[in-house]
């Protein structure tokens, strides 16, 4: 049997394994992403090397799927009303903490991993700023944390990692020796930025207005809209690919095209009544989200066998040292700064600071990082893949407990304190992120 037989197998028994047991582990400390990787390791290169060879190609081709789908599903969920009522909790987190986030991943690298450049510094701090909500998942979905701080952290998750990529790509530019080094910053931003935004909008939007008019004259089934959401977001990606652009920046704003079409552009009544308008919300995006989720998942076992098995092979202190701090320092203090004057309590901050997991975005950003194989992508390579292993494995394994003594906290709080600032009153429900098979 073949090397890739073997993989596929490898995976298709680890998912179905997960699948079989996922109720009984959602009741556990072991989330989906600490089984994915950590079965990563064990069927990798660095123990018993069922997975694994030199081809990164397809790899990178799954991660890069992976990533497109959740930026354009979480971009299409996320409403207007999530940034206006009770959404001074992500605007902060998003525009002051992202920003002091990647600024002191940047400043605390420079001590800490010599022999790379400022700009490859640079792109540390930012690979390393957005984060995952996936891997603390019960952190945003246990009832007893207010909808406040959940659905801040949902957005936040949603939306920051689309956000880092403009950063991302002028760092990259201003690497010598990249690819994109050679367009410069200015044709860099022109194509992966100005021209990609453009055609993001332009796709999702029209695609927004064409499934509105399909479903207006009840043409399309509803298992016709789940395909339909997964060839925009792959149209939209390829449209930018095709002249030289971001595909990832055109799928990001392509969601938020899309879904505003949808939720704006008048249907008008029906020609043909469709069987679904009765339903109790719109799941357009379920399959996307769906298979966003599993691709995800198996992501992670991919990148637990093919970086983080051969970077547990070179572990410094300074590796070390800066994963951790980029997992606290690095979240905690832009997190306090940003929320300063905001009234929240303590708890509330610190519990917020606390689940910034880094994970798919952190992931695919590095990997194309290393595929510019510059000096020092191996090193970038190996802090990423440590600091992501430790998210995976300290945000899953805490997220059970401290969510509900959190949620013990606030019931107390509320309890005692009228008007308290974590009780407002918000609606839930945007920036979604699926993961693992059947979560």
């Amino acid at each position: 049997m073949s090397g890739g037989a073997w993989t596929v197998l490898a995976v298709a028994g680890v998912t179905a394994a997960y699948a079989l047991g996922s109720r009984r582990l959602s009741t556990t400390p072991v989330s989906s992403a600490i089984v994915f990787t950590g079965c990563g390791v064990l069927l990798g290169p660095a123990v018993l090397g069922v997975v694994g060879g030199d081809d990164a190609g397809p790899v990178t081709a799954l991660l890069e799927a992976a990533l497109t789908l959740v930026l354009f599903t979480d971009a299409m969920t996320v409403r207007r009303r999530d940034l206006t009522v009770g959404g001074f909790l992500p605007r902060r987190l998003l525009g002051i903490g992202l920003l002091l986030s990647i600024a002191l991943g940047w400043l605390l690298a420079l001590p800490l991993l010599p022999g790379l450049t400022v700009w490859e510094l640079a792109l540390v701090g930012v690979i390393l700023a957005p984060t995952d909500a996936a891997l603390g998942k019960t952190a945003i979905s246990d009832r007893r944390v207010p909808p406040l701080v959940r659905q801040g952290l949902n957005v936040e998750s949603g939306l920051n990692d689309g956000m880092v990529l403009p950063f991302f790509l002028v760092f990259l530019a201003a690497v010598p020796g990249t690819s994109y080094a050679a367009e410069g910053v200015a044709g860099t931003f022109w194509r992966s930025l100005l021209l990609s935004t453009a055609l993001g909008l332009l796709a999702g939007g029209v695609a927004g207005r064409l499934l509105q008019a399909a479903r207006a004259r009840g043409w399309i089934t509803r298992e016709g809209r789940h395909v339909y959401v997964l060839a925009v977001a792959a149209a939209s990606y390829e449209l930018a690919v095709v002249v030289d652009g971001s595909g990832f920046i055109a799928a990001w704003i392509a969601g938020f095209a899309f879904g505003h079409a949808l939720r704006n552009v008048p249907a008008g009544p029906p020609a043909t009544p469709a069987p679904d308008r009765g339903e109790e919300r719109d799941s357009t995006a379920d399959l996307a989200e769906d298979l966003g989720g599993l691709l995800a998942s198996v992501s992670l076992l991919l990148f637990g066998a093919l970086l983080l098995g051969p970077a547990l092979q070179h572990l410094s202190w300074r590796i070390v040292l800066y994963a951790l701090l980029s997992l606290t320092v690095v979240r905690l203090v832009p997190v306090a700064l940003s929320l300063l004057g905001s009234g929240l309590r303590l708890p509330t901050v610190l519990y917020i600071g606390w689940f910034g997991p880094r994970g798919l975005a952190s992931v695919v950003l590095g990997l194309l990082v290393a595929e510019e194989h510059v000096a020092g992508t191996e090193l970038i390579g190996r802090v990423v893949a440590v600091t992501v292993a430790l998210s995976v494995l300290l945000h899953g394994a805490t997220a059970p407990a401290l969510a509900g003594r959190y949620g013990a906290w606030y019931r107390g709080a509320a309890a005692a304190t009228d008007g308290l600032r974590e009780s407002a009153d918000v609606p839930e429900g945007g920036g979604r992120r699926r993961v693992g098979p059947t979560s």
